[in-house]
Parts: structure tokens; sequence; C-alpha cells
């Protein structure tokens, strides 16, 4: 009996140490947050600032001193930071747990023109990964599938939902095209080798193929009743009505063209480019089409030899010079888990050109506009949810970064993590 009970204590010890953070029920108290300089998102600031929300809408935003209503909930933020939730696009947060254990892999899937295949279908909102990443301010983002030429749907959510039919904040917001390159590099992330070539008529077999299958789906998207509904064909008819964007991942010069000019000719309503590498080099281009970009991860080497290696970090300077909008994404390696570092890139960003609230905007209300979600998130208006967070420090500084409180939707959220359990438990084990 002894023995059943050590391990049923044990059970319950590994049962109540793996358990999530529950998300938080409605906010039915209205709040006021006062005294922190608060960082609207579209470049204002007010310092001894103020943000008041009822009912998870913001109805005040200003100086401490101008505020007239009272509030149920105080929260004295003097001396901090005080900014709306940073947006994450292009995303595989709840898609995948652990990349060694391909049973809990859904990223991809097989096929190589599936517009029909819903990320959203796949997204985990128990992942133990999304609690550690809204801890530093990512409070939205887009779940986008990847793989194949035309990799599927994508759609934007909350990250504090019991599941995906809570998260959803923007359902199939858009299609994603992965264009055929021109030119490849091998090696690997940390010792590039030379650019080389694509096989020509490989190539041109796939660009082929694509032209036919919009073809196929704009003559489709004509006919308001087919004899026979197609699933791939329907799910791309919001491009050519506006109800959807078509995401096209591209970054050398070449394919960024061809992309633009591509969906010219197609009819599709509008586009934005993922990736960008070489955005800035055909900048009029992109600003004549009105095409925004989803930049590359900034913390990378640059992708060819003879480049300068600080290229990479000056990028959002050099489409701010040429007018185009951007906003920032974290794709590649362990993208994952290192998603809670978006802040970071803008303070990147900021150090290479951009002024820090210019930074800001990339990854807040550049990146709503982008994903078609500024009407309700993105910045600190009157009218827009309550969706922010306090930090005491810069939250684009990794080294004064640091979010005590969030609300997503005016909900109070859980800041607990499985980062911070292993931080408490091992704290009480060694002393600090």
């Amino acid at each position: 009996m002894r023995a059943l009970a050590t391990i049923i204590s044990c059970c319950a010890f590994v049962i109540t140490f793996a358990q999530r953070p529950s998300p938080a029920p409605p906010r039915t108290r209205s709040v006021l947050v006062k005294g922190g300089t608060v960082h609207v998102g579209d470049g204002r600031t007010f310092d001894d600032g103020a943000v008041g929300f009822r009912n998870g809408t913001i109805d005040f935003v200003g100086y401490e001193y101008a505020v007239k209503a009272a509030y149920d909930t105080v929260i004295d933020a003097q001396g901090k930071q005080v900014y709306p939730g940073f947006i994450l696009p292009d995303a595989t947060l709840g898609l995948v747990e652990i990349d060694a254990v391909h049973a809990s892999e859904d990223e991809a899937e097989l096929g190589d023109l599936e517009p029909e295949v819903r990320a959203l279908s796949a997204y985990n909102a128990d992942s133990d990964i999304l609690p550690t990443v809204r801890d530093n301010g990512v409070l939205l983002a887009q779940i986008t599938p990847r793989g194949n030429t035309v990799s599927g749907t994508s759609g934007i959510v909350q990250l504090d939902a019991w599941n995906n039919n809570d998260a959803p904040v923007r359902r199939d917001d858009g299609i994603h095209l992965n264009w055929p390159v021109a030119f490849g590099t091998s090696g690997w992330w940390a010792e590039q080798g030379p650019t080389e070539k694509e096989d020509n008529d490989k190539r041109a077999k796939a660009l082929e193929a694509v032209q036919e299958f919009f073809l196929s789906a704009k003559a489709y998207a004509g006919t308001s009743s087919p004899e026979k509904t197609d699933l791939r064909l329907d799910a791309m008819r919001g491009l050519f009505n506006g109800n959807k964007t078509l995401y096209v991942h591209a970054d050398g010069v070449r394919e960024i063209q061809e992309a633009v000019l591509f969906a010219r000719d197609m009819g599709v309503k509008r586009m934005v480019l993922v990736g960008g590498h070489d955005a800035w080099r055909v900048a009029s281009l992109l600003r004549d089409r009105k095409v925004d970009v989803v930049l590359q991860r900034l913390h990378s080497l640059p992708q060819r030899e003879d480049e300068d290696v600080d290229l990479p970090y000056r990028l959002p300077a050099l489409l701010k010079e040429r007018g185009i909008r951007f906003c920032l994404g974290y794709t590649g390696d362990m993208e994952r888990m290192g998603a809670r570092n978006l802040g970071f890139l803008a303070g990147t960003a900021s150090a290479y050109g951009l002024s820090p609230e210019d930074a800001l905007r990339s990854i807040t209300l550049d990146a709503a506009i982008i994903l078609g979600i500024d009407k309700r998130y993105g910045s600190l208006e009157s009218g827009k949810s309550a969706t922010l967070f306090i930090s005491t420090g810069d939250a684009l500084d990794m080294r004064t970064n640091n979010v005590v409180r969030a609300f997503i939707d005016g909900r109070d959220i859980s800041l607990d993590n499985r980062q911070k359990d292993l931080w408490k438990q091992y704290e009480r084990r060694y002393g600090r």
C-alpha cells in the first residue's frame, strides 16, 4: 500500500507540474492602467499615460491627468512601459511541438497544390510553447502551413484559448504560395556554399503548373454555381474577390518580380510578399503594386557571399526609406521556441536605422494592417481590443524586457509557463 501511495503521489506531482495555465475567463470589471509610458503602436507615446478598457474594448488612451471616468480596477504602472500585443506573422506555433518527434509535427500536407489545407484545423492551443511566447509580449500569431508549392490557408489566432475553435480572430486569411526559386545556395546556415542556378526545365514545369492551376481557379471563381464542387479551387475563390490575401514566399529579385507580375495578370486582388530579402532592390515595383512585405528573420546571415554581413539587420530601414510597408517574421530554424524573441528583432531594427517607435510599429500596427486585423488589433486606440502588456523595461531590449502583466481582449492572462516552473523547481533545489 505504501508503494502504491508513493506511485500515486509521484503521478500527481507530474500531472501538476505538466499542467498548462488555463485560459483566462472574460473580464467583467473595467480596468485602468495608469502612470506608465504608453506606446500606442502608431508612433505616438504618452509619458505618465493611461489606458482604460471595459468588456475587452479600450475606451481611453492618453495622459493620466485626462482620465475622467471611474474604473473598477486601477493598475499602477508607474515607471513601467505599456505596449500593444506583439503580432507574429508566418508562424507554425501549435503545429509542431518537438522537432525531433515526428508524431508531434503537423505543419505540412502531402501534395503540391493544396490551398484547401487549413492550418487552423491542426492548431494545438494546448502547446507548451505558447505560454513561453506570450510571456515576452507576443499575443497574436498567423498560423501558416509549410511545404508544397501552394501550401494551404493560414489563420490568425490569439494565444490564450481552450482550443482551435476559440483561438481564431480571423479564419482563412490567405493562401500561401512558395514561388519556385531561380537560384539556390548550397551548404548550411553557418557556412553557406556558392549560389547555384536551379534546373531550368524543372523550374519551367513548376511555373507552368502554378499558372495552369491559377487559371483554373480564376475560371472556377467566375462561376457562382459550379456543376461540381472542387475543394481546391473553391479555397482559391477568395483571392479573386478580395476576401483572401495571396502570400507569396520569395526572396530574390527575379522571383519577386515574377510573382508580382503573375499576381497582377491572374487578377489577384491583394498580394503580400513573405521573405523579401531583395525587396528593397525592387521597391518601385512593390510600391506601384501596393505589395506589403513580411520580412525574413533579421537575425540571419546574408544570402550572398558579397553582401554586407549586417544587411539583414538593415532591411527594415531600407524598406522604410523606400516607402514599403513591412512587418517582421521569425521563420527558420527553431522558429517556434525562438518566436518569443520577436520584440528583439524590432530592437535590432531600431539599432540599424529605424526609430524605436517605427520598429515597434513593425510588430504591432503594421503587422495588423498587413494581416487585415487592424480594425481590432495592433494599436492602443479607443474602440480596439484591449490586447496589451506591461513591461518593467524596454520590450525591444533583451536586457531589460520583463513582462509582468498581459491582457488579451481584456482578459488578464496567466504568464506562467513550463520554463518558469523549471526555474522555480531548481531554485528550490539549489537556492539562488
